[in-house]
C-alpha cells in the first residue's frame, strides 16, 4: 500500500447532463491511496489520513492537481513520422504522407521502435489508457501490445482492414484480414490490460465483402471493439455516396454492416444530421471527437453542443488523432476543443473539457467502471499535474480564484511540461524529476 497527496479532481457524474459544478468533485488536499494497482480510499486527507495504516508512504505533490489518467479516444501510433506534414486535406494527406509511413510497418523492428517511442510520450503527456490503430501488418500489432505490456497499460487497437482504394503494399483481402485478425486476436484481446479492436479504416477503403467479415469478428469476440471514421470530410463523405449509393448517410453503410453499438467507436462525426445522431444514441455507439486534427486539416468544425444534447446525448471522448493530430498533449488538444466550441458559440467549460479527456474518454471506451474516474474501486491510472509549470502559469495561478479558473489556466497555457508524475496501474510510470525525465517503471 502507498498513497499520493495533492489537490484532487474527479467527476461523479457527466457534467452536460447535470450542473458542470456539482458532477465535478474537487478536494483542496487530498490522499489517493493504492494497493495492487488499484484506488482502494480517497477523500480529504485529514479523513483518509485516519483510515490506512500507520508508516503508510505517502508522496506529496506541492502545487499539483491529482486526476485520472488522460484517455486517448482515437490515435494512429504508425504515423508518428509524419506529424506536422501539412499543406493537404484529408485524402490528399492520406495519399501524401499516411500511405508511404504506414508501408514501413512490415519491419518488425521499426515498428517496435516507433511503439516504444508512442508510449513514452503517452507517459510523459499522462496518457494512461488510448484506442490505436495499427497498420495492415500483424507486425504494427505485435509490436503495439508488446510494448503495451511491458508498460502494464490499458489499451485497445487493432490491424487496419483496408482491401481497396489503397497502395498494393497496404492491401489486405477480406479473407486474409479476417484470418489475421482472428490470430491477432487470439494471441492479445483479454491478455493482461489489453482489448482488440476490429478497424476497418474507413468505409472507402474496405470492400462489402470486408465489412460484413469485420462484423463477423465482432460478434465472435466478446468484449472486442470496432473502431473507423465517418463523416470527416466533404470530398470523404462525397466519395462514400458514390461507393454506397443505396446508402442514407455514411453512417448507415456502417449499420447495415451491423457494425454500431456499445464498444464501437468513430473518430471525427463532424458532419453528421440529426438522424444519425438520432441512431448513434439508440445503439450506444460513440464518437471521438478529434479537434487538433479537424484544424489542421481543415476538415470542419465538430459540434459538441449538437452532440451532446440531453435529449439525445451521443458518447464523446477526447483524441489527439496523431499524426493529422498535432499534439500529444491533452492540454492542448482540450484548448483545441474549448476553441471549437466557442466558434459554434457554446463555450465549453474547463470541468466538461476536462471530463471528455477522462470520464467521458473512458466511457465512451466502455471502461467506465475501471478508469476515467478517482474513486475506489478504480484502477490507480493517474496523472499529477503541476499547476505551476511555467513562469508565466507561476504568474497567471497567482491571480486565480477557483478550481475552474485553474484548469482554465492549464488548458490555455499548459503543455507537457505540466505533466509532474504518471502513475499506471498504482506504477510511478513517469516522473519528471527522474534523471532526463526517464521512463522510471516499466512491467
Amino acid at each position: 500500500m502507498n498513497a499520493i497527496r495533492g489537490a484532487l479532481l474527479t467527476f461523479a457524474g457527466d457534467p452536460f447532463l447535470a450542473d458542470p459544478k456539482t458532477a465535478c468533485r474537487y478536494e483542496r488536499d487530498a490522499l489517493v491511496v493504492i494497493e495492487n494497482g488499484r484506488i482502494v480510499d480517497c477523500g480529504a486527507a485529514d479523513h483518509v489520513a485516519k483510515r490506512i495504516p500507520p508508516g503508510t508512504p505517502i508522496t506529496r505533490y506541492e502545487d499539483a492537481l491529482i486526476s485520472a489518467g488522460f484517455v486517448d479516444a482515437h490515435v494512429h501510433y504508425p504515423q508518428l513520422p509524419v506529424i506536422g506534414a501539412g499543406g493537404k486535406p484529408l485524402l490528399g494527406w492520406l495519399d501524401a504522407y499516411t500511405f508511404p509511413a504506414e508501408s514501413r510497418y512490415a519491419d518488425a523492428e521499426y515498428a517496435r521502435t516507433v511503439a516504444a517511442r508512442y508510449f513514452d510520450e503517452n507517459l510523459r503527456h499522462g496518457i494512461t489508457t488510448a484506442a490505436v490503430f495499427c497498420t495492415v501488418h500483424p507486425e504494427s500489432v505485435d509490436a503495439l501490445f508488446s510494448e503495451a505490456v511491458r508498460r502494464d497499460m490499458r489499451m485497445i487497437a487493432g490491424k487496419v482492414l483496408m482491401d481497396r482504394h489503397a497502395p498494393a503494399d497496404l492491401l489486405d483481402t477480406a479473407t486474409r484480414g479476417y484470418d489475421e485478425s482472428k490470430a491477432l486476436i487470439a494471441r492479445w484481446h483479454g491478455r493482461d490490460r489489453l482489448a482488440y479492436a476490429i478497424t476497418p479504416r474507413f468505409a472507402a477503403t474496405s470492400t462489402p465483402e470486408q465489412l460484413d467479415a469485420a462484423a463477423a469478428l465482432w460478434r465472435e469476440t466478446p468484449g472486442a471493439y470496432v473502431q473507423s471514421h465517418v463523416a470527416e470530410n466533404r470530398a470523404e463523405i462525397d466519395w462514400i455516396a458514390s461507393l454506397f449509393p443505396a446508402h442514407r448517410s455514411y453512417l448507415d453503410v456502417y449499420e447495415s454492416f451491423g457494425l454500431l453499438g456499445p464498444r464501437a467507436v468513430y473518430a471525427h462525426g463532424i458532419h453528421l444530421d440529426d438522424t444519425d445522431l438520432d441512431r448513434l444514441h439508440k445503439t450506444g455507439t460513440a464518437l471521438a471527437h478529434c479537434p487538433t486534427s479537424n484544424n489542421f486539416l481543415g476538415s470542419g468544425h465538430f459540434a459538441l453542443h449538437r452532440i451532446r444534447d440531453p435529449k439525445r446525448a451521443v458518447k464523446v471522448g477526447l483524441a489527439t488523432d496523431l499524426g493529422a493530430g498535432t499534439s500529444f498533449s491533452m492540454l492542448r488538444t482540450m484548448q483545441a476543443a474549448s476553441e471549437i466550441a466557442q466558434f459554434h458559440g457554446h463555450p465549453l467549460s474547463p470541468f466538461r473539457a476536462w471530463w471528455l479527456a477522462t470520464a467521458g474518454a473512458a466511457g465512451a471506451l466502455a471502461l467506465d467502471e475501471a478508469i476515467g474516474t478517482v474513486a475506489p474501486g478504480r484502477d490507480a491510472d493517474l496523472v499529477v499535474i503541476d499547476l505551476r509549470s511555467t513562469p508565466l502559469i507561476d504568474f497567471r495561478m497567482q491571480r486565480v480564484d477557483d478550481i475552474e479558473e485553474a484548469l482554465a489556466v492549464q488548458m490555455a497555457l499548459g503543455d507537457d511540461r505540466a505533466i509532474r508524475a504518471t502513475y499506471v496501474h498504482g506504477r510511478l510510470a513517469w516522473d519528471r524529476e527522474a534523471p532526463d525525465g526517464e521512463i522510471v517503471a516499466r512491467h
